[in-house]
């Protein structure tokens, strides 16, 4: 196996993340729930009654970004993969918290839906690129070290 199939691995998990991460965000669909009979819906940004949308009134919302200059890259993109994991992570246990403490009491027929699974499936996926990636990095400094100079 050579470091390109790992960056490969990388690039195609980092990408799927991408986009189901995406996807999970700009959806409403995190939970579904029976409210006076009828079921609704929610996601970040707005819920839905039968077939009308409002938008939530808060939100938490953050951003990471750094350069790493001096650090190859496989190594920065595993290192900032493993960030983005850790920001997912952190966001969707959070919601998950609130969801079921604050939202699971209301209701009580509900479930989480799609869009909160893809949130999930995306976890995985940034995390395996960042695992990708630092095994391409493993690679790559194996064969400079083994190197003649």
């Amino acid at each position: 196996i050579t470091m390109y199939s790992f960056m490969g691995g990388g690039l195609f998990c980092a990408w799927v993340g991408t986009i189901l991460l995406v996807v999970a965000t700009a959806t409403d669909h995190w939970m579904q729930y029976r409210l006076s009979g009828s079921f609704a819906h929610q996601g970040l940004w707005r819920y839905c009654l039968g077939s009308k949308c409002f938008l939530q009134t808060e939100s938490i919302a953050f951003a990471q970004q750094s350069t790493f200059t001096r650090l190859s890259r496989p190594f920065s993109a595993g290192i900032m993969f493993f960030a983005s994991t850790l920001f997912v992570l952190l966001a969707l246990a959070i919601y998950t918290g609130v969801t079921v403490s604050f939202l699971g009491r209301r209701f009580g027929d509900w479930r989480f839906s799609w869009s909160y699974i893809l949130g999930w499936v995306a976890l995985l996926m940034t995390f395996f690129a960042g695992i990708f990636y630092m095994c391409a990095y493993r690679m790559h400094e194996c064969r400079r070290l083994s190197t003649p100079r």
